[in-house]
């Protein structure tokens, strides 16, 4: 069973159908236990970061999403998901995160480029990892943000993008993933990371 977090903030539904698409069995909770009794968990996301910590703080879905990291559990942030895994963001003002990884959330600096970033770009491997197995370096995906993580430890980084800059869109640290871009949007790349995650959860 993998658990989808209910916390007012994300596309929740098209996880759901991607996940369900992959032969994954699927809850869409805001339940602490039938996240903590999960195989997997996902944390998806839009919107700002400051509201979905508020809204993870107000539910204490905060706590339980990192009692799930301290298990083993295998736990994979989508978009906003991702940077809340993070130390921090500046986005509207100066706001912790869940700390699960080293780092700090920023937006994207001027360079000419349309802020956000909205469309499909090119994934280049940092590293072989099981959660983008079966993938190929400079596959498409879809993205749709202003903020990208800065990771403090390199080694977590599993791929970058380019866009003005060189940045981390997909981490992991033991059983923590992220991945910045939408894979439930990304056709076949991104229900392959989906049927990865799900086998890791397994």
């Amino acid at each position: 069973m993998i658990a989808i977090v209910d916390y007012g903030v994300g596309n929740l539904r098209s996880v759901e159908k991607a996940l369900q698409q992959v032969g994954a069995q699927t809850v869409v909770t805001s339940d602490g236990q039938t996240i903590l009794d999960a195989g997997g968990v996902v944390v998806p996301g839009v919107g700002a970061f400051r509201d979905g910590m508020a809204q993870l703080r107000r539910q204490g879905l905060d706590r339980v999403i990192c009692m799930v990291a301290a298990q083993g559990k295998p736990l994979l942030g989508i978009c906003l998901g991702m940077q809340l895994l993070f130390e921090s963001s500046e986005e509207m003002g100066f706001c912790e995160g869940l700390a699960l990884l080293e780092g700090r959330v920023v937006r994207f600096p001027a360079t000419g480029l349309k802020i956000p970033q909205t469309g499909w770009n090119r994934l280049w491997f940092a590293q072989q990892h099981p959660l983008l197995g079966g993938l190929s370096d400079g596959c498409y995906v879809y993205f749709n943000h202003s903020y990208f993580c800065q990771a403090t430890a390199q080694e977590v980084v599993l791929a970058h993008a380019e866009y003005g800059i060189r940045y981390p869109v997909a981490v992991g640290c033991e059983r923590v993933f992220g991945v910045q871009f939408h894979p439930e949007k990304s056709q076949e790349i991104g229900l392959r990371i989906l049927r990865n995650f799900v086998e890791m959860a397994r």
